[in-house]
């Protein structure tokens, strides 16, 4: 009697013991589907996170890379992952992050070190897919800002970022701009390309045919802070070197300077940074629709 109560508790113990190994393999959690992870990264995969750091190859495959918690949480939100590599020791935190049908890669901190961009990668590489973004229509209450023939990715990276800090949401881009899909630009960009659309056009067709005030930075223009600046309209910063082209400048409305405080009897600075020029002047456009509110 006691040997068949035996068998009966052991074929029991055998069935439970079967039903969670099939129920692990489907790797369930209540009903939510968690992604498995490929154990290595093939030299095909890895030849493809690499060639991406050409714009040729972005364009045509419609993919980018970016890389560090932080952005590629962000860009989670808005953009389609095509591929996830993750460092091994963060697995498990990324995998209850991204949909099942994801391909995660798993990969020790030396692979990914010899996939990433960066000079200290940061446990997280996505590989995500170009967006297809809606055609932009002129909001005549709204603030834009339009880049002609800015080229440093550090530059342009930063300047969505001072966009979306100011609720910009759409920033238009001469076609000798930065790639805004070059990882240097999609990572000085900590996370904004989530927020803000970048858009490359002809300037001056766009200028054009605004109905609002379109606003340059020039050395000659009035001074910002004695003007009264509205909360909409186009703003344009020029190229690093020369500044707005001498085409584009003909088509704008105002022209504004940020005056240079510099008390060295050596001499002072012939002009600011870009981007340190883009955020004194939505700061400035901020601060003075503010104020008369």
């Amino acid at each position: 009697m006691k040997t068949a109560q035996n068998y009966k508790k052991y074929f029991i113990i055998r069935v439970f013991i079967v039903f969670l190994c099939n129920f692990a393999s489907h790797q369930k959690v209540g009903r939510i589907k968690i992604p498995v992870p490929n154990k290595s990264i093939s030299k095909n995969k890895a030849k493809l996170i690499r060639s991406l750091q050409q714009k040729k190859q972005r364009d045509t495959l419609r993919l980018f890379v970016a890389e560090g918690p932080k952005v590629v949480e962000d860009l989670l939100k808005a953009f389609d992952v095509y591929d996830l590599v993750v460092e091994s020791s963060c697995l498990e935190k990324w995998q209850s992050k991204v949909p099942a049908a994801v391909d995660i890669i798993e990969v020790s901190e030396e692979e990914l070190r010899s996939l990433s961009f960066l000079q200290h990668p940061q446990e997280v590489l996505a590989v995500f897919k170009m967006p297809e973004y809606p055609e932009v229509r002129l909001d005549t209450s709204k603030l834009y800002v339009a880049l002609d023939g800015v080229q440093d990715p550090g530059n342009m990276g930063t300047i969505i970022r001072i966009a979306d800090w100011f609720g910009i949401t759409a920033v238009f881009c001469s076609p000798d701009c930065a790639d805004v899909w070059n990882p240097k630009v999609v990572q000085a960009t900590m996370g904004s390309l989530a927020h803000v659309q970048v858009v490359k056009t002809n300037l001056i067709e766009l200028l054009d045919n605004a109905e609002m005030d379109t606003f340059g930075t020039f050395l000659e223009g009035d001074n910002i802070y004695e003007m009264s600046l509205p909360n909409s309209g186009i703003i344009v910063m020029g190229n690093e070197g020369n500044g707005i082209s001498k085409d584009v400048a003909t088509h704008i409305t105002k022209k504004i300077s940020i005056p240079n405080f510099s008390i060295s009897p050596f001499g002072s600075p012939d002009s600011l940074n870009v981007a340190v020029a883009m955020a004194v002047t939505c700061s400035e456009f901020r601060r003075s629709y503010n104020k008369k509110k």
